[in-house]
C-alpha cells in the first residue's frame, strides 16, 4: 500500500522530493502552502488518509487536531542533529506536532547597477530602486509584520490579544503602499515564486528571498550584478519573518510504522544535504555544517542568513485561529495597495479581524 503524502510545491521546496521512492508513495497535494493548506483541511475534516503532511511551524497549531504527537516516535539521533530552536517552533502546547526541514529567513538582493543598497525602509523610501514583495497570502503578511517590528510595534500583546491597530502598524501598511506604486503593476498577485522570477529576469532593481530561492537566483543573468546584503531595517531593529517547513504525521495516518520511517528519511542529513542543494538552511546541524559555497556571494549570503538566524529571527505566537488571521489581513493590506483601503482604515480592519478570528 503507497505511502500518500501532501506536499508543498515550487522551486524553493521540489529538490527534497527527489529523495522520495515514487513507487512506495502516491502524492496527493503537491501545491504552494496557502493552497496545500486549505486542499488538506478538506481532505482530513472528512477524514480522509494522508500518512505523510509538509506543513509549516506557523500552521501546525492550527492543523493540531489532526496531527500526531511526534516525541515518542523520533528517534534520538534525529532529534540530537536537530537545531534546537527549529524543534521548539515545532512544539505547540508541549507537543512536537511536526519535525523541522529548513530554515527560512530571508536576505535582500540588489542589481549594484542600479543603486546602492539601503540599510534601512527610510532609505528604500528615499532612493529610486523598484523593490519586490508578494502581494498577496503569507508572503504580504509576513513583510507587514517585520515592519510593524521594526518600527517598534507588535502584532499580538504578551497576552497573545491583538495589537494590531497602531501608528506603527499604519506606517508599515504606508510603506507597502509607496514601495507597490513604484513597482510593476501585477505585484499585487505575486506569491514568493513571482518575487524570485522578478528579481532573476529583471523586473526589479531589489528584492529579498528566502534561502531555497538562491538556485534561481543564481542562475540569473543579471546574477554578477546582483550583491547580497542583510535585510532593511527600521528605527527599531532589523527583523526577519522566520520559521521552520516541517512534516507531520496527521491522525487519518493509515501505516503509522512506515510513515514514521519516511519522517526519519526526508529530515535525514543525507536528504537535508539534497536539499540544501537549491540554498535552503537545512534544519539538520550535520547539513548545514557541510554547506560549502559556490563561490564570494554564495559565502556572504550564507554569513548574513546565519547572522540574521542568530539575532533577528521572529516568529508568530502559537495560535490555533492563525490562518484566519492571516487571511483577513493580508487581504486587507492587498485592498490597501491597490487603492481600495487607507492605512488607517486597514489597520481598523486587521483589528476587528483577529479580535473576531480570536473571539474577543
Amino acid at each position: 500500500m503507497k505511502l500518500r503524502v501532501a506536499l508543498v510545491g515550487g522551486p524553493m521546496y521540489d529538490r527534497l522530493y527527489d529523495v522520495l521512492d515514487r513507487s512506495a508513495v502516491e502524492v496527493v497535494i503537491h501545491a504552494d502552502h496557502p493552497t496545500l493548506n486549505r486542499a488538506a483541511a478538506e481532505l482530513l475534516s472528512r477524514g480522509e488518509r494522508i500518512d505523510l503532511l509538509c506543513t509549516h511551524s506557523k500552521y501546525a497549531p492550527s492543523q493540531a487536531a489532526w496531527l500526531t504527537p511526534l516525541d515518542e516516535f523520533v528517534s534520538p539521533a534525529r532529534m540530537d542533529d536537530l537545531a534546537p530552536a527549529a524543534v521548539g517552533l515545532c512544539r505547540f502546547r508541549g507537543a512536537l506536532l511536526c519535525l523541522p526541514r529548513n530554515i527560512d529567513v530571508r536576505v535582500m538582493w540588489v542589481r549594484r547597477d542600479r543603486g546602492a543598497a539601503p540599510a534601512t525602509w527610510a532609505d528604500l523610501l528615499a532612493g529610486h530602486l523598484t523593490f519586490g514583495f508578494p502581494g498577496r497570502e503569507s508572503g504580504l503578511f509576513g513583510m507587514f509584520y517585520e515592519l510593524v517590528r521594526d518600527y517598534g510595534g507588535h502584532l499580538f500583546d504578551s497576552e497573545n490579544r491583538p495589537t494590531m491597530q497602531s501608528a506603527e502598524a499604519e506606517a508599515a501598511v504606508q510603506t507597502l503602499v509607496e514601495l507597490a506604486q513604484r513597482a510593476p503593476a501585477d505585484l499585487v498577485e505575486w506569491h514568493y515564486d513571482e518575487v524570485d522570477a522578478a528579481l532573476i529576469e529583471g523586473r526589479v532593481d531589489a528584492a529579498a528571498t528566502w534561502p531555497g530561492g538562491f538556485a534561481g537566483v543564481r542562475r540569473s543573468p543579471h546574477y554578477r550584478n546582483l550583491d547580497v546584503h542583510p535585510y532593511p531595517g527600521g528605527p527599531l531593529g532589523r527583523y526577519s519573518y522566520s520559521g521552520c517547513h516541517a512534516f507531520a504525521i496527521p491522525t487519518t495516518c493509515g501505516d503509522l510504522p512506515a510513515a514514521i520511517e519516511l519522517l526519519h528519511v526526508v529530515t535525514s542529513p543525507n536528504s537535508a544535504r539534497h536539499d540544501s542543494g537549491s540554498g535552503s538552511v537545512p534544519a539538520s546541524m550535520t547539513a548545514f555544517a557541510a554547506v560549502e559555497p559556490l563561490d564570494y556571494t554564495d559565502a556572504r549570503r550564507l554569513r548574513i542568513t546565519r547572522d540574521t538566524i542568530a539575532t533577528a529571527m521572529i516568529t508568530y505566537p502559537s495560535l490555533t485561529n492563525f490562518p484566519e488571521i492571516e487571511n483577513a489581513g493580508w487581504a486587507a493590506i492587498n485592498a490597501a495597495l491597490g487603492g481600495m483601503l487607507t492605512p488607517h482604515r486597514c489597520v481598523e480592519k486587521l483589528q476587528a479581524a483577529a479580535q473576531a478570528a480570536l473571539g474577543m
